[in-house]
């Protein structure tokens, strides 16, 4: 089931005596949680103004309502959600939080199940799914696109054709 909230990133500091805070961003770029002006706490239940900018690979916010240091220090460790509803995705693009969980398939036999995606991450090249067994084995699956033929996270599936030597071991 799709989150309302997603996680964003996490205040990791302050910056300066007027209550900016320093926020690791879980995005793609500092500059995409940059964008946003309202951003909330709680896993969503606490909205809140910023405005934010890029700061090498960090944000600076100044949050509505933060305006000293100690403020700002008391947010220090919470994690900040984006609302889904403020954001559109490109098409064929999906949030990693909505793939974690999904059923992995074999795209030509769907009875064909490989397991469930456990974590993605980035290698720069492209991005790999660790994708866990029923039996705790994890394989790493390369998200280029002749393994991967579809993604579905409304149905809660991705449709793979793997490459020789992938899931070998299975046989």
């Amino acid at each position: 089931m799709k989150k309302q909230f997603l996680e964003a990133g996490k205040v990791v500091g302050t910056h300066g005596v007027r209550g900016e805070l320093r926020i690791d961003p879980w995005c793609d770029s500092p500059a995409f949680l940059a964008k946003f002006k309202l951003l909330y706490f709680d896993e969503g239940k606490t909205a809140v103004k910023v405005n934010c900018h890029p700061h090498k690979n960090i944000v600076l916010a100044k949050a509505e309502g933060v305006d000293s240091i100690e403020s700002a220090e008391l947010l220090r460790g919470k994690i900040l959600y984006i609302n889904r509803d403020d954001i559109k995705l490109p098409k064929g693009k999906n949030f990693i939080q909505d793939l974690i969980g999904c059923r992995v398939l074999d795209a030509d036999d769907n009875s064909v199940e490989y397991g469930v995606i456990k974590d993605v991450f980035k290698t720069g090249a492209n991005d790999v799914y660790t994708v866990k067994n029923n039996n705790g084995k994890e394989y790493l699956v390369p998200v280029i696109d002749s393994v991967i033929v579809e993604r579905n996270v409304d149905e809660g599936f991705v449709l793979l054709r793997p490459i020789e030597g992938l899931f070998d071991d299975e046989a």
